[in-house]
């Protein structure tokens, strides 16, 4: 449900993309880059995943990831460690960091449902700031085939993060990655917020 504050022009404006997995969130963030008149940074919460060394690419530590069956489907499950709680942690201090020296951003972050302890801290940490949640939906039959193309994503985890990434979240603007392109949904995202 979308929610309105105003928020005076001058001040850095920060676009939350927030999606499941495959959803298209880089692609569009590319896409509004190219449209907006100012520069905006793209901010990659892959980015800081990469950081960590290989060994705790799938260790209890940082993020470990099980493969499970749920009602007869494949679907593969994150859990996360004390390492990866502080490397996310880091990450939204970092974009708050580059707000503060007045840059404009997009970031593309995976948060799991209203709950997810990320939303606090970017609602802290962003609040002085003009700060935008975007939900990026798609159905799950276009996120599974997206992660089927790319091949580069563990199969089953779409699925696995399709009923948690936007349970109990408020957005001030939903769009749908299904039915429109890149750039259709990087013009609707440059319409809503004045970039």
């Amino acid at each position: 449900m979308p929610y309105e504050r105003q928020r005076p022009p001058d001040l850095p404006k920060i676009i939350l993309l927030n999606g499941v997995g495959s959803v298209g969130k880089s692609s569009l963030a590319k896409a509004l880059q190219d449209l907006c008149s100012r520069p905006y940074l793209h901010v990659q919460m892959d980015s800081f995943l990469d950081m960590l060394p290989a060994r705790y690419q799938d260790h209890s530590d940082a993020f470990s990831y099980s493969k499970i069956v749920v009602g007869g489907f494949n679907e593969v499950e994150i859990s996360g460690g004390p390492l990866g709680d502080q490397v996310l942690s880091g990450m939204r201090k970092a974009v708050a960091a580059l707000a503060a020296q007045g840059l404009n951003l997009i970031v593309d972050d995976v948060l799991m449902g209203s709950d997810d302890p990320g939303n606090a801290e970017y609602r802290d940490l962003l609040d002085p700031y003009a700060f935008y949640r975007v939900g990026v939906f798609a159905s799950l039959d276009t996120l599974e085939q997206r992660e089927r193309q790319r091949g580069d994503r563990l199969l089953g985890l779409a699925r696995w993060q399709f009923g948690r990434v936007h349970k109990g979240m408020a957005y001030d603007l939903d769009v749908h990655a299904d039915t429109n392109s890149p750039l259709a949904l990087a013009e609707q995202i440059k319409l809503k917020f004045g970039l």
